[in-house]
């Protein structure tokens, strides 16, 4: 990351991410204190698989643009996409980059929310009537205007496709600079199986023993 980078996440994964951990640490703790027998060691391989899984899918997906290349960190690898790699940003069900070679890499840091389309599409719909109506001399009574007769100056889209009009922009901006080519890496997120695989393994061998 460099102090250029454009960060985007999803706040409410973090925050259900947090609350998860803290429950998750509750129960696990104190089913290891309190346990007997082959508890602990269950309690301790729950935990080592839990935590890391809701770590990937809450709080590890980041999304950093800067003028060189797109990072794109999902639950399970890294991609770095140099923006002159980058055919284009899709917003559809998912927020996706496509590649030269046609690999599509998910956003999972900037979910669609299809309910947020829906009332941003409304609240176009309202701006519409509402110069429509100005420019017919007409005053609009009800929620197309505020105390007084005030336009309503809200967003008119929903916050992620905001998110990826910069995005778009930043491609568009930089994709033929020379700091802005290269090649696609991938890179695992081994922080992440490795202790899912040991929790894996804990839960099997004490679940067979009783």
């Amino acid at each position: 990351m460099t102090t250029n980078d454009r960060i985007y996440r999803s706040p409410m994964a973090l925050v259900g991410g947090v609350l998860l951990l803290a429950l998750a640490a509750w129960l696990g703790i104190d089913a290891m204190v309190q346990g007997e027998g082959n508890t602990p060691w269950q309690a301790l391989g729950g935990l080592l698989t839990f935590v890391p899984v809701v770590v990937a899918f809450t709080l590890r997906p980041a999304v950093f643009a800067d003028d060189n290349r797109l990072r794109v960190r999902n639950p399970l690898r890294v991609v770095t996409l140099p923006w002159g790699e980058i055919v284009s940003l899709r917003a559809g069900y998912t927020n996706e980059a496509v590649d030269k070679e046609g690999r599509k890499v998910q956003l999972w840091a900037i979910p669609v929310s299809l309910r947020g389309r829906k009332r941003a599409a409304r609240r176009q719909q309202r701006r519409d009537a509402q110069e429509s109506a100005a420019a017919q001399g007409k005053r609009v009574r009800g929620s197309l205007f505020g105390p007084g007769g005030d336009v309503d100056d809200g967003p008119l889209r929903d916050q992620s496709d905001k998110i990826m009009d910069e995005l778009r922009a930043m491609h568009e901006a930089r994709e033929k600079a020379n700091t802005s080519q290269g090649e696609v890496t991938v890179r695992w997120a081994y922080e992440i199986i490795a202790p899912t695989v040991v929790g894996v393994v804990l839960l099997v061998v004490f679940g067979a023993l009783g």
